[in-house]
């Protein structure tokens, strides 16, 4: 188990680019008369996760137990599990081992159960929750990324399309765009091009790129 994470945290550092999920995911699954449903969620914050697990309680109110596993950032060295009550290593391990099967990251799975009334033990347990995450992640989109550094960029106005022209035609992400005297842009610069495009950036005239931390 501590070899599968560090692969996997090895492999997400030497690159520029990673795999998530594109939208939300569902699915259900059944074992021994109780039934497994899950939901996939892409995820960008603690915060995130929190509204996500409390929106599957309000979905499903009923449940005997809400078990999850997410791994967070682009380097996906934040992770955690929860067994939500069922026997220790039987729900959130098996849910995250499947998403890193995948090497994904920024990406939350629920997994709500409903007891049907026979002991699934734990080999049954464990089979139960990692059938459950995997169709879900069968049935949710996948997407590549590239690793971005934030920065804010601000320019002449009259040079704010030449501007965006330039990001746009190599990858970068427009996350926020203000016009005024001066037009002020925030973007998400590949990190593989992050040199060359300020040194880019930095030849148009009064034109100012700050890299920024974008949590903040």
């Amino acid at each position: 188990m501590i070899g599968l994470c560090l692969q996997f945290f090895t492999t997400m550092v030497q690159k520029d680019s990673y795999i998530t999920i594109g939208a939300p995911g569902y699915a259900e699954s059944q074992a021994r008369g109780s039934k497994f449903i899950a939901y996939a969620y892409p995820l960008k914050s603690k915060e995130d996760f929190k509204e996500q697990l409390a929106l599957v309680k309000k979905l499903q109110p009923k449940a005997s137990h809400y078990c999850f596993a997410y791994r967070l950032g682009t380097d996906g060295n934040e992770f955690r599990v929860s067994d939500a009550g069922e026997p220790s290593g039987t729900a959130g391990r098996p849910v995250l081992n499947q998403i890193d099967s995948k090497g994904l990251t920024d990406i939350n799975i629920v997994v709500v159960r409903y007891f049907g009334g026979t002991l699934l033990g734990i080999p049954g347990l464990i089979d139960a929750y990692k059938t459950a995450a995997s169709f879900v992640l069968q049935c949710t989109p996948v997407l590549k990324k590239l690793v971005e550094t934030t920065y804010r960029i601000e320019c002449d106005y009259l040079n704010m399309n030449e501007v965006l022209n330039l990001l746009k035609q190599n990858n970068c992400s427009v996350i926020e765009i203000e016009n005024s005297l001066f037009a002020r842009i925030v973007s998400g610069i590949p990190v593989s091009q992050e040199q060359y495009l300020v040194d880019q950036l930095h030849r148009f005239r009064h034109l100012k790129a700050t890299r920024v931390d974008p949590n903040r």
